[in-house]
């Protein structure tokens, strides 16, 4: 069943931007619209399955691929893939594990997702079997949801956007990238 609409509509209604994209080339447009300066790309099987780094080296974007720790700071984005998205709510799961994809995930302004449609499911139910898997691979690993952009009401009770991460959300939905849901 497909739930990229309703996955879209409850993901762009808490903050986060979804791009529908019709192919590899279309989503490395986009990025490459949008991308201002160095960006994390930790090492992740859908971006090397369309030639991430290297696209992003061709048009004159400067990749950190290594280093993230003393690099992050100073990063204008981050792009990871996902494991999953949860429809109802618009969720990403992301098994970040890896210090990079944790660094790149939380820590620039803008955080670019890529996630093929295929790995969608309905609800957090359907997602169980799927989060069980990750936990049986290793019981000890981070598991991110990230619904929206960062935010908090903390101060004065206030909503505040990017305080505790990236400050803009970009799904973009790519077809063909990965039906694995244990590979981001």
């Amino acid at each position: 069943m497909d739930f990229t609409i309703p996955f879209s509509t409850a993901a762009e209604a808490v903050g986060a931007e979804v791009i529908r994209c019709k192919n590899r080339e279309q989503a490395i447009a986009y990025l490459l619209d949008q991308l201002k300066g160095s960006v994390l790309c930790p090492d992740f099987a859908s971006g090397k399955r369309i030639g991430l780094v290297e696209k992003l080296l061709q048009a004159g974007v400067k990749p950190i691929c290594s280093d993230f720790r003393m690099q992050a700071a100073s990063a204008a984005a981050g792009i990871t893939g996902a494991n999953f998205g949860i429809a109802n709510t618009g969720t990403i799961v992301l098994e970040s594990s890896d210090e990079a994809t944790r660094l790149a995930s939380t820590l620039p302004e803008q955080h670019f997702i890529l996630l093929d449609p295929a790995k969608i499911v309905s609800d957090g139910i359907a997602a169980v079997p799927h989060l069980r898997d990750l936990h049986q691979r290793d019981a000890r690993n981070y598991i991110a949801y990230i619904t929206g952009p960062s935010r908090t009401a903390d101060i004065e009770r206030v909503l505040t956007i990017g305080v505790h991460g990236p400050k803009r959300l970009h799904i973009l939905l790519v077809s063909g990238i990965s039906s694995d849901f244990m590979e981001n």
